[in-house]
């Protein structure tokens, strides 16, 4: 889901839930719909990504969403991501 998308759904109400999930050295966010659960992407669509708690929490702010789940379990920070 990308972000033009996201923020009509959060505008209309449509969200039920944002987490930021981390794996690795990464962070994405998954989002809860009554459609079922989707991962940010970009407008190209590839998963967006972050490689700071800080810089996806604005993201998620900026989006007009003040509450998130955050799951930090998998979450290395000093894990190089690996480039495909």
């Amino acid at each position: 889901m990308d972000e033009k998308t996201l923020r009509v759904l959060v505008e209309n109400g449509a969200v039920k839930k944002v987490s930021i999930v981390g794996q690795g050295g990464i962070l994405h966010i998954e989002i809860l719909t009554s459609a079922g659960n989707q991962t940010a992407t970009t407008l190209k669509g590839k998963l967006k990504t972050w490689s700071s708690l800080d810089s996806a929490a604005k993201w998620v702010k900026s989006l007009g969403v003040g509450l998130v789940n955050v799951n930090l379990e998998q979450w290395v920070p000093s894990q190089k991501a690996i480039k495909l």
